[in-house]
């Protein structure tokens, strides 16, 4: 998706909702099935998925901040790659598609951005607050994607990543929320396991 020259511009930081699996019918598949099963053992009405980026302008560059599947072996080259892990189960990860990326992508792409719902939701106007989250999300915690690792409460996934982030650069968390009708799992994690440093 292209931006604005005057986004680009503009100092700012601003998070995104996008549906689980925009774009990608196995996932938004294995998504809803999840959810399901999640809605029917916690006794409650099943909700929509989100999945959550963050876009940083230094007043330059646009960078995109995310969580995605490793698709090459040049991501840290091309894609501004700051950390990996493992999905599923960690032996697993001596296979790329069982690896996942860490993104603080300068000129970035989002695939789905466009299908971003309430977004974007502008976090914050000020230098030091774009600068803390660019520099704190090179220490990001890498537990398996969709599992439990660090007794955070629930599975680690890009959500945990992204309010990790936030949450460690001092960015105020409990105003935000997923939109109406929708959860993003893994978000509590990262606060969880944030508020654990000092």
């Amino acid at each position: 998706m292209a931006y604005s020259d005057s986004e680009e511009t503009t100092m700012h930081l601003d998070l995104y909702w996008i549906p689980l699996g925009a774009g990608a019918r196995t996932v938004r598949f294995s998504g809803r099935t999840f959810e399901l099963l999640s809605a029917i053992a916690q006794r409650r009405p099943r909700c929509d998925l989100y999945h959550s980026a963050l876009i940083a302008s230094d007043g330059a560059t646009l960078t995109t901040i995310e969580m995605a599947p490793v698709p090459d072996e040049h991501g840290r080259t091309q894609r501004g790659v700051v950390a990996e892990g493992c999905v599923g189960l960690r032996p697993l990860g001596a296979l790329r598609t069982f690896r996942y990326e860490v993104r603080r992508w300068p000129h970035g792409l989002i695939p789905d951005l466009p299908y971003a719902v309430g977004s974007p939701v502008r976090i914050a106007n000020d230098t030091a607050s774009v600068r803390h989250v660019l520099d704190v999300l090179a220490s990001v915690p890498t537990p398996v994607w969709g599992r439990d690792e660090l007794d955070a409460g629930e599975m680690w996934n890009s959500n945990s990543v992204i309010s990790w982030t936030l949450a460690r650069a001092g960015i105020d968390t409990s105003v935000l929320r997923s939109p109406d009708g929708g959860r993003a799992p893994g978000w509590d994690a990262g606060l969880a396991v944030a508020a654990r440093l000092p």
